[in-house]
């Protein structure tokens, strides 16, 4: 009567969809590091909660006005849950060996995102910023 789950491989892996949502589990992948972030993504049909089970990651939110990136970001802390309301751009930066919990309207990772693709600019300004975050923590 109890199910159990227990997700080593890296990446994201949605493991419970039922009735319209889904718990998936996030863990590190070179793709999170914030050296390799290159982009942000939004939902429009959903919000997407974060919780951060182990290791260390920094929630990135922003918005977007003619090409101008306002970033903002947080140093997630474990048994806190976030939340990212739909229709705001946001990523999470990891490092390796965190894991996060996500859970959101089903089928969310099937077509319910959109690509913004950071500049060299911007990219360099939320590195900044995350690597800042990070160091909040020290």
């Amino acid at each position: 009567m109890i199910e159990k789950y227990i997700i080593k491989d890296k990446g994201f892996h949605p493991f419970i969809i039922r009735d319209g949502w889904q718990v998936a589990l996030l863990n590190y992948i070179g793709d999170q590091h914030i050296d390799n972030i290159k982009k942000i993504d939004v939902h429009f049909e959903t919000d997407e909660i974060f919780i951060l089970i182990n290791g260390e990651a920094v929630l990135i939110s922003a918005a977007i006005e003619n090409d101008n990136v306002e970033f903002r970001t947080e140093l997630m802390k474990q048994g806190i849950v976030y939340n990212i309301p739909k229709n705001v751009w946001h990523n999470v930066a990891m490092r390796e060996g965190s894991e996060i919990l996500i859970v959101e309207k089903s089928n969310t990772h099937l077509g319910d995102y959109e690509f913004y693709y950071l500049t060299k600019e911007q990219i360099s300004q939320l590195r900044n910023i995350v690597n800042g975050s990070f160091d909040e923590k020290n």
